[in-house]
């Protein structure tokens, strides 16, 4: 599967786990989406459930998007 990214528009309340402008690697979450929220693994290497509108999803051709998904993990 390829990985999925998104870049953070706001971090309003969550400060200290997400910085505006950096690219997150998302984790597929059906349920996330159902309620609004999207999965993303943040400044403490987490995966956590943020409001979606937060997030604007982004598309990668596959190889920068492998790229990335290496040097994020």
């Amino acid at each position: 599967m390829k990985p999925k990214f998104a870049v953070c528009l706001k971090n309003t309340g969550y400060e200290h786990s997400l910085l505006t402008g950096k690219i997150y690697e998302v984790v597929p979450d059906k349920a996330a989406d159902r309620h609004g929220t999207i999965r993303v693994i943040d400044e403490e290497g987490e995966d956590y459930l943020y409001p979606v509108d937060m997030f604007y999803p982004l598309v990668l051709p596959t190889d920068l998007a492998s790229y990335l998904h290496e040097k994020i993990l």
